[in-house]
């Protein structure tokens, strides 16, 4: 018996545990996995989200680990469209921070087992979950035997194909988009620095991030889906951007399309979805995992008044609607992250760079699309 549970041991569900945990919640985390993903693709940290990351005890150990980012350049056929500073965009975090998901997986964890050990439970595959309305039981397999765990709520932070969500019938309204991009981790040259880096070329965008060990990821916008080899990658950078790139470096290679989906409900009786679970976007912008974070700050202080005997179903109802708004303004924002990465040709280049170079030159419009585009 526990007071949460949580199914997903993932940044999402780790974070929320943590903050519960502080507040002498009991959780129990529920995780399939026996061990971390180290192929994940999500770098990107926001400064809001660093901000609600600050509350769990992990903000600052997170930056003394990345790389802090604290500009963004635009070029075009070698020529320099504009630049962007996040310095403006928050005074605690001014800047958004470059760090492989499992890296903040790991500090994550650490922050749960510091606050109770024995809180996740790894290897532990949920298989059913009934609600009587008044406590929920949650069926679970782990190392061959069935167990059943009660708790007086759930929290569903077990990604973009949820179990729980599916055990609990909720359908999701899904897009698919025309984009799809290879990408993949190289030594850093150092040309750059710690700026994000993007080329907005004719057969499509290109982008760069710095990463911690000297490294820097590069994602290249392609006409169809495919698998891709180092060289491959390699290749396609050059030709788009003359930079070359050692194929030999290569430390992470990946392909992905693109698509968008959301939840017809993110609270069932005592079980809320969070996260991707909730709501999917275009990993473009790097605004999904922060959102998840987002959800978890807005719901922790919800869970601890219920578990302190408050009213929780109107609190409930108003988290599902802001979360719902925050997650559409999200999409909204990948997809025009997107559209200004497609392919363009001749007089429709030179406007679009034209445009992006204007908005850039103009300060006020400078930082508010900084802090649009970092989630303020």
């Amino acid at each position: 018996m526990t007071d949460v549970a949580i199914v997903g041991g993932g940044p999402v569900g780790l974070y929320l545990a943590a903050l519960l945990l502080q507040e002498g919640v009991g959780v129990r985390v529920l995780e399939q996995r026996f061990e971390r993903d180290r192929h994940s693709r999500a770098i990107g940290i926001h400064p809001p989200a660093l901000a609600a990351l600050e509350r769990a005890g992990v903000a600052r150990a997170l930056v003394a680990d990345g790389v802090p980012i604290r500009r963004g350049r635009a070029y075009s056929g070698g020529k320099l469209v504009g630049t962007m500073s996040f310095e403006s965009v928050s005074r605690d975090f001014p800047f958004v921070l470059s760090l492989p998901q499992c890296s903040t997986e790991a500090h994550l964890e650490r922050r749960v087992q510091d606050l109770d050990p024995t809180a996740l439970a790894r290897g532990a595959r949920v298989t059913g979950i009934t609600d009587d309305g008044d406590r929920l039981a949650l069926a679970v397999t782990s190392g061959g035997a069935s167990t059943q765990l009660a708790s007086a709520l759930a929290v569903a932070a077990d990604g973009t194909h949820s179990t729980v969500r599916q055990l609990l019938g909720i359908p999701v309204t899904a897009r698919r988009y025309p984009d799809h991009y290879v990408m993949g981790d190289f030594a850093d040259a150092g040309i750059f620095g710690t700026d994000a880096v993007l080329f907005l070329e004719e057969g499509g965008i290109v982008e760069s991030f710095p990463l911690p060990g000297g490294l820097r990821r590069w994602v290249v916008r392609i006409g169809e889906p495919r698998t891709a080899s180092a060289a491959d990658l390699a290749s396609l950078v050059q030709e788009r951007t003359g930079i070359g790139l050692d194929a030999g470096s290569s430390t992470m290679l990946s392909s992905f399309s693109v698509r968008s989906a959301l939840a017809r409900s993110m609270v069932a009786g005592r079980t809320v979805l969070i996260g991707d679970a909730a709501h999917e976007v275009s990993p473009i912008g790097g605004q999904g995992m922060n959102l998840g974070w987002l959800d978890g700050e807005a719901l922790a202080p919800i869970i601890c008044g219920a578990m302190a005997g408050g009213p929780v179903e109107r609190r409930l109802r108003d988290f599902e609607v802001l979360r719902r708004r925050a997650a559409g303004i999200a999409r909204r924002q990948s997809e025009v992250n997107m559209m200004l990465g497609r392919p363009l040709t001749g007089p429709w280049l030179r406007l679009r760079n034209f445009a992006m170079g204007a908005v850039a030159s103009v300060q006020p419009l400078n930082r508010a699309v900084a802090r649009r585009f970092t989630m303020q």
